[in-house]
This record gives structure tokens, C-alpha cells and sequence, in this order.
């Protein structure tokens, strides 16, 4: 089987959701299998991949030739090609494709992400005003990924697809490699929250930064790149008095430190399709409080604590029932054990399985 893995969707500054899945998810697959070849558009993605791994070179994801993507790929002539996204063009392609849809949160939410710049901004507004062209991209498929059973089941009430789903979960990088001194669990109450995600609407720093008024002594740190805009939209809801900090964007060793450093994982978003710090965290043994919805619950079993995303006050009143030591050291335990669900090697496996089923076909 000549498989094709789309890995341009790894970002070279500060990797995003999906730039993460395609890293973690490229490495497993290419553990089990030696042959895979990765599609990139800028070298320095290989050091993301496996080391001394095949690989073709091709334009940027957004060119204005990935429309076209198919046509161009024949010429290699792959048995199949999986892509992370679902924007890959398929016209005319003489090979299986393997789309994935992450979740439907821009149909909730349709405010662009932020890499979206120019026309892309008004284009991604009015492709999501609509289920009809999302269900023309994966019908042109052989067989639709996503990444938790949450998503799954999304993807199946809005009939998005003919095509068979396949889950290829997302999971936690083991983030331990990256400290040089042990997660500290010491101080009561816990000094630092952590919330890694784009700062954007659905993802609701507002609660968080106004929980703030009634967590005195304490620093929440907003780790994501943020625009200029939106940061001065922020920052007028810190409450006096509060520490809050915008970095802007962390070194994933900075992350990991910060995560390590007697600290909270926080997060009050409305939408996920699958909560990637949220599994991060646990896997580190980071105690978590997050929105009481659905897709968190899938990634986090019993072991955070679970809030109204829409109320600042209940939030605060959340993040101190871990003040006491023993508590957090008990919901650590159970995120480890609970995490231990979700594996790259697992979702590798899942992907390497459908490829080979759709080359025999």
C-alpha cells in the first residue's frame, strides 16, 4: 500500500489543535509503517516527522491550487491519501481519500480562526451558514475521520456524510520530557491556572478572566496568541486588582513548565471536538476545572471538576474546591488512569487499518 499523509497543516510558530494532530498522529503511523510518505510545503515541518522519513514537497495549504491537490497528486500515484483537514480538493483524484472533519464548532460559532486572513474571512462565514457545501467535501471522499466520539455523533445528527466515520482520536503528547524539575503539587491554595486555546469567542476567556475578581493571590495565564484587537477587548475585563497574563504565544517547554508549577488547567469553552489540554493535563497529572459539556467529559472521565462555562462567580467557587491538596492528588489520579483511554498509537492504528481496507478494495 502507497500511502500519502498530508502533513503541511504543521505550523512552524506556535502549533495550533490541528497542527498538534497532525504531528502526533504523522509520528505513530510512521512507527508502524515504514513506507508511509509525508506531503509538506516547507522542510522545516520534517523535523516534526520521523526521522530520515519520505516525503514530497507541494504548495501551501492555502494556495490557490488546493483545489486542485488531487489532480496533482495522481502523478505519485498513492494507493491513499489521508488528509487532517477537509479542505484537500478531490477533483479527479485516481486514489482512496481519507478527509477529516475535527468537529462542528464553526457551524456554532462562525467567527474565522485567526490564521484566517482576507477573503478567507468572509468566505469561511458564508461556507459555514450552510451544511450544503461541507456535506459536498466529505461525499467526495471514500471515508470521513474525526477525532472523538462526540464529534462522531455530531457529524451523524447533522447527516454531514454518506461516507463511513472513523474515529481517529486525538490524545495526549506525554509533556514530562520537556521539564527539568517534577510537577509541584505543593502549595494550598494553588497559586497558577493555565488556559492553552486561542483566545477566541467560543473559546470564552471572559469567564475565566472574570472569575479572577474572586481568586485573590492567584495568576491566570492565557498562553495563545491573541490579535491586537481582541487583546485590548481582554484586557478591559481584568478586574482590578487581578493577575492576569497574556503571552501570547508559548514555547511548548514554557507550557509544560507552567503547567508544572503548582497549577490549575482551566477552561470554560463552549465548543470542542475533543479538548486536547484538557488531555495534556491530565496525562502530566495536572488537576483540571473545565465546562460541564459533553466533549470534556469524554476526555476527562471523573477527574476534573466540572462548571457553568457562563457564570465568572460559580467558576472561582470551582477552581477552590481543589484548594485542599488531597482533593487535587485524588482527581489526578483518576485523570491519569482515565487518559490512559486515548493513545497515538491506538489512532495510528485506527488510520492504518481504514487505509489498508480501502487499498484492497
Amino acid at each position: 500500500m502507497k500511502l500519502l499523509f498530508d502533513a503541511r497543516w504543521i505550523r512552524l510558530d506556535f502549533p495550533d489543535g490541528v497542527s498538534r494532530y497532525t504531528s502526533e498522529l504523522a509520528g505513530a503511523v510512521g512507527k508502524l509503517d515504514k513506507t508511509v510518505t509525508y506531503i509538506i510545503s516547507d522542510e522545516r515541518q520534517l523535523k516534526h516527522l520521523p526521522q530520515n522519513c519520505k516525503f514530497i514537497m507541494f504548495h501551501g495549504i492555502d494556495s490557490p491550487l488546493e483545489p486542485f491537490s488531487s489532480l496533482l497528486l495522481n502523478k505519485f500515484k498513492p494507493d491513499v491519501v489521508f488528509s487532517p483537514m477537509q479542505t484537500m480538493g478531490s477533483l479527479g483524484r485516481r486514489f482512496k481519500l481519507i478527509l477529516t472533519l475535527h468537529d462542528l464548532t464553526y457551524y456554532q460559532h462562525r467567527t474565522p480562526p485567526p490564521s484566517a486572513r482576507g477573503i478567507i474571512r468572509p468566505l469561511w462565514r458564508l461556507y459555514h451558514t450552510t451544511y450544503v457545501p461541507q456535506r459536498l467535501t466529505l461525499n467526495a471522499a471514500d471515508v470521513v475521520a474525526t477525532v472523538s466520539q462526540f464529534s462522531r455523533k455530531e457529524i451523524e445528527a447533522a447527516k454531514l456524510t454518506k461516507r463511513p466515520i472513523i474515529v481517529v482520536s486525538n490524545a495526549a503528547r506525554d509533556l514530562s520530557p520537556l521539564l527539568t524539575t517534577p510537577v509541584s503539587q505543593g502549595s494550598e491554595p494553588p497559586k497558577n491556572l493555565v488556559f492553552m486555546g486561542s483566545p477566541i469567542p467560543h473559546k470564552n476567556p471572559e469567564t475565566l478572566i472574570r472569575a479572577m475578581e474572586w481568586l485573590p493571590g492567584r495568576t491566570l495565564h492565557i498562553l495563545s496568541k491573541v490579535k491586537p484587537a481582541r487583546l485590548a477587548l481582554l484586557q478591559k475585563l481584568v478586574p482590578k486588582g487581578a493577575d492576569v497574563i497574556f503571552h501570547n504565544g508559548t514555547p511548548d517547554e514554557d507550557y509544560a513548565k507552567l503547567l508544572a508549577d503548582d497549577a490549575i488547567m482551566v477552561s470554560a469553552s463552549r465548543s470542542e471536538g475533543f479538548g486536547l489540554p484538557l488531555a495534556e493535563a491530565l496525562m502530566l497529572g495536572v488537576p483540571a476545572v473545565v465546562s460541564d459539556l459533553p466533549f470534556f467529559h469524554e476526555v476527562g472521565g471523573h477527574a476534573p471538576v466540572y462548571t457553568d462555562p457562563d457564570f465568572a462567580k460559580k467558576f472561582a467557587e470551582s477552581v477552590r474546591k481543589l484548594d485542599s491538596l488531597e482533593e487535587r492528588k485524588r482527581r489526578i489520579n483518576l485523570g491519569k488512569q482515565h487518559i490512559k483511554k486515548f493513545s497515538w498509537d491506538s489512532s495510528a492504528q485506527a488510520l492504518l487499518e481504514a487505509c489498508r481496507k480501502l487499498a484492497d478494495k
